[in-house]
């Protein structure tokens, strides 16, 4: 039978008079971290018996951790005490020899503390070795001041003698020294105090987190390609797991030596600098001020080095370092993929890796280990940016991500208590840019009739929930709906945390009001309720009124506002709910809004997730498009109150209109088309009117598919497509009467051909 190889291996390396110990940890499981990892502490100490002193070490993983003379010096100290204690004072076999046999139980109680401490705790937590002696000295004088046998007593003493031993060994020594006011209630395994006595230098040492670099020898390669213009990512299928394998690998690990050494001084430099809590309220700001910096740091590091560094050079590698002091490390990697969907970081931070949510491939784990001290940084800065406290009486922190020209994210972050065993992150991925309605087209979320509904219901400002499952895309259909709101409407929003892409409609010329309210889960008493600040809205003007989530009793003050009129622009948002009974449940019976408050509702969209049959795919869908008509009292699913007016077909993976849509029995859209002169009575020119909008947003995706042009799909250019429509129907109305459909397309097609060519 082959011999199994050893996870663990050194060499000693000799430089001069300097002796230095490299671990082999390429193997391990674990983070190579003496401070974080009891497992690694325990391996280098007894390498160390073995090896004799040393004035570094270096544990070789993806990249070199290594840790100084003078945090080695702390560890060399241990491996003393280790040989004194087993080969001098030799404590475990001389009260073997000499404890009474006659007093069995205090033989096994004394032998069993002895081994645990000498060859158990001293290697792996010399700290706990400590403690646990000083607490097992007590716990033996009170045992012996209770016995009466006098060779029971006797085997105590000896005992006692052996853990005063141990104790003076202990306390002699620097590591113990150093905190030994800080051992107070010390708990056994606890290994945040470590972190305070070793930091080991990386090279390069500009990046905590870890990557498992080597691609996996038993993968299948399925799919490849870069985000964000410098990220590698490869997803592979791993033989007898359901989870796809997401590696991936950020620029810093493809640059040269010289790049290394340039980040590893300027990083160095720059982590010293603790940006302030005001800063943090304009990150775009904050992050320019770094680059620069960076810039200038680099370029005299070169000059220094008399190394040429070009511009292209200094742009990547002042990138990497913004990302690496002020902003979020890998997290902005990740986010730079607009695959992902959700990026999940467990407690112990440390011990497994980063999980993510993709588009195609579900569920996946990835490459990345993140690192404690970086989690801990994103933990303040995340509470700066927020405003909102983060501490054990307030362990949860919900907040919102904005890396520019990146994306923006929802981050949950809980710690202890809540989370036993440390900080979590769960993180929901935004678009920096909102989705549109022709964007959607290419995913098939919907077909072009759908969307052209949709866009015609938002023009007659009709009240919509938007609702589905978690992770059901939402918010990002909710977004796309804002897209298509004329830039002459005022809009305001309301969430409790910002997920709405608000500050890049505002870059583009809408009027918009942001209104951040207290959230539903953590109370916040500093900020106004969701209940309150929807009915101070209503005093803010005339204005379209975006919820981004309807989760609790604000739902009373929307319902409130929308039965007696006060918004007379088009009501949007989104709530949890598989169905539109399930949103109408929801919102009666769970948030207490009156059934007839209920009917206030128009229309209830619904997108959902549909699986592929192996279950390993999922793909978003909007499965229905459903008015709420008024006619019912108390059960609109009995009653027929809900009437779809699209269905998605599962066969045909499209969405289909009904009779109701195609044969004009839909109140919502006669109501809409009672304000139009032309359409009054007249259903044909109605059902055109929302063909022709689905067969502009078509015509969009259509030359986007001619010309591989992604910013025709992008809001900036859909925005000004709805303004280009709706002034063609405006003039051509006026030279006509009323236009007919073909000659609109007609016209549209034209600008939008000239458009492409003359910018793009």
């Amino acid at each position: 039978m082959a011999k199994t190889p050893e996870v663990y291996s050194y060499t000693i390396d000799r430089s001069g008079i300097e002796k230095e110990m490299i671990v082999d940890c390429k193997q391990s499981l674990e983070y190579p971290s003496i401070e974080d990892s009891e497992v690694i502490m325990q391996k280098v100490l007894t390498f160390l018996v073995e090896a004799g002193r040393v004035d570094k070490i270096n544990l070789s993983s993806d990249r070199n951790y290594t840790y100084t003379d003078d945090q080695v010096s702390l560890l060399n100290e241990i491996r003393e005490v280790y040989i004194y204690l087993v080969k001098e004072k030799e404590v475990v076999s001389d009260f073997t020899k000499n404890a009474p046999k006659t007093c069995p139980h205090v033989y096994s109680y004394g032998l069993g503390i002895l081994q645990n401490i000498v060859h158990n705790l001293l290697m792996k937590d010399p700290l706990g070795a400590y403690v646990e002696t000083k607490r097992k000295i007590r716990e033996a004088k009170i045992k012996l001041e209770g016995e009466n046998k006098k060779d029971c007593k006797e085997g105590y003493s000896q005992l006692m003698g052996f853990l005063e031993d141990i104790k003076e060994a202990l306390f002699k020594t620097k590591i113990v020294e150093k905190v030994k006011n800080k051992l107070a209630g010390y708990r056994l395994g606890d290994r945040k105090i470590y972190r305070e006595l070793f930091e080991p230098m990386i090279r390069p040492n500009f990046m905590y987190t870890r990557l498992m670099a080597q691609r996996p020898l038993n993968g299948k390669e399925i799919d490849s390609y870069v985000a964000g213009g410098d990220v590698d990512v490869t997803i592979y299928k791993i033989p007898e797991k359901t989870r796809f394998l997401y590696h991936v690998t950020p620029p810093e690990l493809k640059l040269n030596d010289d790049d290394y050494r340039f980040l590893t001084q300027a990083r160095n430099v720059l982590v010293k600098y603790s940006p302030e809590k005001e800063e943090f309220i304009n990150p775009d700001r904050m992050r320019e001020v770094f680059k620069n910096i960076s810039k200038d740091l680099l370029e005299q590091i070169a000059k220094e080095s008399k190394v040429k560094i070009s511009y292209k050079q200094l742009q990547n590698l002042s990138n990497i370092l913004v990302k690496l002091t002020v902003g979020f490390g890998i997290i902005e990697e990740l986010l730079k993929d607009d695959r992902i969907e959700d990026i999940y970081i467990n407690a112990p931070i440390g011990f497994s890796p980063i999980f993510i949510k993709h588009a195609d491939y579900g569920e996946c784990v990835s490459n990345i280990i993140p690192n404690y001290k970086e989690v801990t940084a994103w933990a303040s800065r995340f509470r700066m940016i927020s405003g909102r406290p983060l501490d054990e009486a307030n362990p949860v922190l919900d907040t919102e991500l904005e890396v520019p020209g990146i994306a923006r994210a929802r981050i949950a972050f809980i710690q202890e208590p809540l989370s036993s065993k440390g900080s979590a992150i769960a993180i929901r991925r935004h678009r920096e840019k909102p989705f549109t309605l022709p964007m959607y087209l290419k995913f098939k979320m919907f077909s072009p009739l759908a969307g052209g509904l949709l866009w015609f219901l938002i023009d007659g400002s009709r009240t919509l929930l938007v609702a589905g499952t978690r992770g059901a895309g939402k918010t990002a259909l909710l977004g796309s709906v804002m897209v298509q709101i004329m830039k002459r409407f005022r809009i305001i929003t309301i969430e409790d945390t910002l997920e709405l892409p608000t500050n890049y409609l505002r870059k583009m010329g809408y009027d918009i009001l942001s209104l951040k309210v207290r959230s539903a889960i953590l109370g916040e008493r500093s900020e106004l309720s969701a209940e309150d600040g929807i009915r101070t809205s209503l005093r803010l003007g005339d204005s379209a009124l975006i919820v981004g989530e309807v989760r609790s009793t604000e739902a009373k003050a929307l319902y409130e506002s929308m039965r007696v009129g006060a918004l007379a622009n088009v009501v949007a948002g989104t709530i949890h709910g598989d169905s539109p009974y399930g949103v109408f449940d929801r919102v009666v019976n769970d948030l207490g809004v009156p059934i007839t408050s209920f009917k206030a509702t128009d229309i209830i969209a619904i997108a959902n997730k549909v699986r592929s049959p192996d279950g390993m795919r999922e793909y978003r869908r909007l499965t229905s498009i459903t008015e709420v008509r008024k006619h019912w009292t108390q059960d609109p699913l009995r009653e027929q109150g809900f009437v779809d007016l699209m269905k998605y077909n599962p066969y045909k993976d499209v969405m289909e209109p009904t009779k109701e849509l195609l044969e004009g029995e839909s109140e919502i859209v006669k109501s809409i088309a009672s304000n139009v002169k032309e359409w009054i009575g007249n259903w044909d020119r109605v059902l055109a009117n929302i063909k022709l909008r689905g067969d502009i947003l078509k015509m969009i995706y259509d030359y986007h598919e001619k010309t591989g042009k992604q910013e025709i799909l992008e809001a900036d250019f859909v925005t000004r497509s709805n303004d280009v429509f709706h002034r063609i129907f405006e003039k051509l109305q006026e030279e006509t009467g009323y236009p007919e459909p073909k000659d609109v397309k007609t016209e549209f097609e034209k600008w939008l051909r000239q458009k492409i060519k003359k910018e793009m």
